[in-house]
């Protein structure tokens, strides 16, 4: 990659698709958003994508030929190896070939994986990966997403369905998921999955904080559990035992598979800071083997938002460094 070279990054969401452009030394230079445009099953987003970055490649007075490369993170289920996009339902693809429609509007390299894994990628590169080969990422969302890097790399899988750790059964014929299964973690340990646990607490125990909370709002939220449980809600605090518990212990059976040196915990649950982070290492620790939890730290994410635009170009980075040795 030549010095004065820089990275296009796109994250593409539900709602939203973030974009940056990011020189080699990972500064960003420009980063901006636009909405997703999901009319006709997403047929229209490559175009949307690349018109996007011409505009503002102009704006900036930046020559198309300093970009190296396009690295875009999806929802759902990627398949890396053909850039195609085997099935994302908040966006209504399904086998659709984004690598080859991009590269062809842009007449430039463009590479794909899964936001999740993109995530973890640009958590090691500017954030709380600290440049460490071997990690575990984590986002507690809407769902559970994660990604794992070995050795530096993404791991994918035969398909692309490495690291869906959300989707590991925690709970026999518990509650269903959206995959079509029952008792996935993320219906557990994920805000939707902790609002539900309230939601149902807050119906038995109607005098309780969550069912005060429930009465008031029509609902309970994640944020919700964990400041009831800051004030000792007894109700609260048994949702967040569960919830750091059950977490904890599929993060430590991943850890011994994997021995990576951090695992990091983004997404807007980690906004409740120590309340969750601390019960989680400490089952952590009871539940992994003592050797795995001598080099393995478990830290919060530092990125935000910016990680998958972070990790997809960082994604286009290691392709071209690759291809030159």
């Amino acid at each position: 990659m030549s010095k004065d070279g820089l990275l296009v990054g796109v994250d593409i969401g539900g709602t939203t698709i973030k974009l940056a452009i990011i020189d080699e030394t990972s500064e960003i230079v420009e980063k901006w958003e636009i909405k997703t445009d999901k009319y006709e099953q997403g047929l229209h987003i490559p175009k949307q994508i690349w018109e996007t970055i011409q505009a503002k490649l102009t704006e900036r007075d930046i020559a198309k030929e300093r970009i190296q490369g396009i690295g875009v993170g999806a929802p759902g289920f990627v398949v890396p190896s053909n850039g195609v996009i085997a099935e994302a339902v908040n966006v209504g693809w399904r086998d659709f070939p984004l690598s080859a429609e991009l590269g062809v509007l842009s007449g430039l390299p463009v590479f794909i994986d899964n936001d999740a894994n993109l995530a973890a990628l640009g958590e090691v590169w500017k954030g709380a990966g600290a440049q460490q080969g071997n990690i575990i990422a984590i986002t507690l969302g809407t769902g559970v997403g994660a990604g794992i890097i070995a050795n530096g790399h993404i791991v994918n899988g035969i398909n692309g369905t490495a690291g869906e750790i959300g989707h590991v059964t925690v709970e026999e014929n518990g509650a269903p998921c959206n995959c079509g299964r029952k008792g996935c973690l993320e219906t557990i340990s994920s805000a939707t999955g902790i609002s539900r646990l309230a939601t149902e607490a807050a119906t038995v125990h109607p005098e309780s904080g969550l069912g005060q909370r429930f009465a008031e709002n029509g609902r309970v939220s994640s944020k919700d559990v964990f400041e009831l449980a800051a004030e000792n809600d007894a109700a609260a605090q048994k949702i967040v035992d569960r919830a750091t518990s059950i977490l904890a212990k599929t993060l430590a059976n991943a850890a011994i598979l994997t021995n990576p040196s951090r695992i990091i915990i983004g997404g807007g649950v980690s906004k409740a800071g120590d309340a969750l982070m601390k019960p989680i290492m400490e089952a952590f620790k009871k539940n992994a083997l003592p050797r795995t939890t001598y080099e393995c730290e478990i830290v919060l994410a530092q990125l935000g938002n910016d990680a998958g635009v972070y990790g997809a170009a960082y994604l286009v980075k290691q392709h071209l460094e690759e291809s030159v040795n």
